[in-house]
């Protein structure tokens, strides 16, 4: 009998990997059968380079959102990812357990937050004061990163977290048995070794980043131009898409479903290279 649980668990084991597998495979059928013959009618040079996107005259260049997508997915990266990893050691290795539950739970909360509400706190709050500090309109590529910055705190914070936990005990008292300061066993020891974890966490994040829409569309300024400053407004790739989809047709929208090629290849070579990142890093241990 628990023979049969087991095969049958298995089987269902089977197909739920498949289906998330053949998922992926549709979704990749879809986008590249409906975008690839769009960039051949456009031609895949002025697609990709061209700096004007103009439907009303057949002008399809995505070269300012891709640049876009590029500057604000940097930016939260900068702003983001230090707060995340320093927040996650001291999670790790010295928040008191007194405020371990609440601290987790608000930033599992901050997981939870739907982007909408994000930009409106964007809009609301982060907006006017980058217009009263920095001059300028306010919705603009800082806005969007710092907005963004905000948003992959906890799913970097997350992983990163996990990632230091799982080092090994006798690593971090090794370290500190040799004469290592805490501060020293923890950045130069336990860091390293939670390295592949803490990869993880950031690709996700800039995977979150990049792909983010509602809350970039309400801070950014949507304009579909090449960046030209900090603080001026720009279009990122899913901006782009979700702005003009619910009235685009013909090759317009064959050009938007196009863009989303490229924002899936985008995210297959981050993910590929953290593949190769963890492999180099397991090779050299």
């Amino acid at each position: 009998m628990n023979h049969i649980k087991e095969k049958g668990m298995k089987c269902i084991f089977m197909i739920a990997a498949c289906t998330s597998v053949l998922a992926v495979f549709l979704i990749c059928v879809f986008l590249f059968a409906s975008g690839v013959p769009a960039m051949g009618k456009i031609g895949p040079i002025e697609f990709l380079f061209g700096e004007v996107w103009r439907p009303s005259n057949d002008k399809f260049g995505i070269l300012p959102m891709i640049v876009a997508s590029i500057y604000v997915t940097g930016g939260a990266i900068l702003f983001g990812v230090p707060i995340a990893l320093f927040t996650s050691v001291f999670m790790a290795r010295y928040c008191p357990k007194k405020i371990y539950k609440p601290l987790k739970a608000g930033i599992e909360l901050m997981a939870g937050v739907p982007s909408i509400v994000y930009g409106f706190f964007g809009l609301i709050l982060l907006v006017p004061l980058i217009r009263d500090t920095f001059g300028g309109r306010g919705s603009s590529m800082l806005a969007a990163s710092l907005l963004l910055g905000m948003m992959i705190l906890p799913t970097i914070i997350g992983v990163t977290e996990s990632a230091i936990r799982s080092v090994p005990e006798s690593y971090y008292e090794g370290s500190l048995a040799l004469g290592a300061t805490k501060e020293r066993s923890i950045f130069f020891v336990v860091l390293p070794a939670a390295k592949s974890g803490i990869l993880a966490g950031v690709v996700l994040g800039i995977g979150r980043a990049i792909g983010e829409t509602m809350a970039v569309v309400m801070v950014a300024g949507n304009q579909p131009r090449m960046p030209v400053g900090i603080l001026e407004g720009v279009r990122t790739m899913t901006a782009n898409i979700v702005t003009e989809m619910g009235y685009a047709s013909g090759l317009h929208r064959e050009a938007l479903i196009a863009t989303a090629v490229v924002l899936f290849v985008f995210i297959l070579i981050i993910n590929l290279s953290l593949s190769l990142l963890n492999r180099r890093a397991e090779n050299a241990n």
